[in-house]
């Protein structure tokens, strides 16, 4: 996808609203510490992680969250308004071909050599599923040509950092527990036992593919490729679900983790489209909610750290040590309390407690009640995480987080299934 397009797809996602969102350009500062400006999502942007950034690197950082097609408009658009960008693997085919970033020399990342090979070689162990679409380490390494690739050099167009496996939750009162990668089938989001209590994320680059997932689980289309999809087959898909949802099928779509939880919570759904830190709020709440492990498998995403090719000088060393900062330990125990996994795990161990790490990572019942990032019970004691381990998970992964040659197709085939 070219710049030009990128544009005019944008249109489609919002581009009234974000032309109106401020990131002030960054001035640079004399006599002073240095200022870095981070654009992304609320995922990972959080204020107690940026306050912990200061005090640990004496650095002033300012963070603007937005939503992923908003965020990602601006930092293609405007290199200026940044220095790092994070979000997910699939917003790098944008920002490369845009000019908005550049190369990272992996010789100041201080630990990337304990970054481990999900994202280096497509494989968390030898007898993992790579994953169709965009694959990390399909994009990772810039090459002296200055296309992107799998081949390895010193030079990657983004540093991996934070990751998960999505699939979908349920209301394990109303829909009785499955058997992880046995029973449990992205197919329920359209079994009509459940018609009019599903919903789906509103997210064209997340929420098609749980919806292809489901109609392949269905019986009701193959796809060549479900990580590039012809036009053809995305024209199938959304007549299928459109259909589906003009029969009230879908109780709609949400924008937020809030709006996630509050519609599982008050039960207005009984499965829909999830993110971990929802799950975690709900069984915190004391609600049943279960994270689906598909037997088809998971819909992966990994974040990425992502330089402005207008960083320089203090600005990029400083972005340098915040990015260094985030694989250095505890950054990484502080997002596993909230379901996500970072790219060096074993530095962050020393930072969790054993109950914590034997539940998030090892898969193996909690041993005592577990604390969320909010200092609340997020995993009651004896609790287990559905779809095991970290490398379980991550050998069953279907399909990544993924923007394909017909993005700007689905675009619009997005708008008319939101709308219909």
């Amino acid at each position: 996808m070219d710049r030009r397009v990128f544009l005019r797809a944008s249109r489609d996602v919002g581009i009234a609203v974000t032309a109106s969102i401020a990131f002030p350009s960054i001035v640079k500062a004399y006599n002073a510490k240095p200022t870095i400006k981070v654009v992304g999502t609320h995922v990972t942007l959080q204020e107690q992680i940026r306050q912990k950034a200061e005090k640990d690197l004496g650095i002033n950082i300012e963070f603007y969250p937005g939503g992923s097609a908003e965020v990602l408009l601006r930092a293609s658009t405007d290199p200026d308004s940044f220095d790092l960008y994070e979000q997910w693997s699939n917003s790098i085919k944008v920002l490369w071909q845009a000019n908005a970033i550049q190369a990272i020399d992996t010789k100041k990342l201080t630990y990337w050599d304990e970054v481990n090979n999900l994202c280096k070689t497509g494989r968390i162990s030898p007898n993992a599923h790579l994953g169709l679409g965009d694959a990390p380490y399909k994009l990772l390494y810039a090459q002296p040509d200055g296309s992107l690739s799998s081949a390895q050099t010193n030079h990657i167009s983004f540093m991996p950092y934070v990751h998960n496996t999505d699939s979908y939750g349920y209301n394990s009162d109303i829909i009785p527990k499955g058997i992880p990668y046995e029973t449990e089938s992205w197919g329920w989001l359209l079994d009509e036992k459940h018609h009019g209590k599903v919903a789906i994320v509103n997210a064209p680059t997340i929420g098609l593919f749980d919806l292809a997932l489901a109609v392949k689980a269905q019986g009701l289309m193959t796809f060549k490729n479900m990580g590039n999809m012809t036009r053809a087959e995305v024209d199938q898909l959304f007549d299928i679900i459109i259909a589906k949802k003009r029969k009230g099928h879908f109780r709609g779509v949400w924008t937020s983790v809030p709006h996630s939880v509050e519609l599982m919570a008050s039960k207005e759904v009984h499965l829909q489209s999830m993110f971990s830190p929802g799950v975690s709020a709900l069984n915190g709440q004391g609600f049943p909610c279960i994270y689906a492990a598909p037997k088809e498998g998971y819909r992966a995403w990994h974040g990425v750290m992502c330089l402005s090719r207008k960083s320089v000088g203090e600005r990029q060393d400083a972005a340098y040590q915040f990015m260094n900062w985030w694989l250095s330990g505890e950054p990484g125990a502080f997002i596993a309390r909230q379901g996500y996994y970072i790219s060096n795990p074993e530095r962050s161990k020393k930072h969790m407690s054993a109950a914590e790490w034997d539940y998030w990572y090892q898969g193996k019942p909690a041993q005592e009640a577990l604390y969320g990032t909010d200092g609340k019970i997020s995993v009651p004691e004896g609790s287990i995480r559905n779809g095991g381990s970290y490398v379980k998970r991550f050998e069953n992964v279907a399909v990544w987080n993924t923007v394909m040659d017909t993005y700007e197709y689905t675009l619009q085939k997005w708008n008319e299934f939101v709308l219909a």
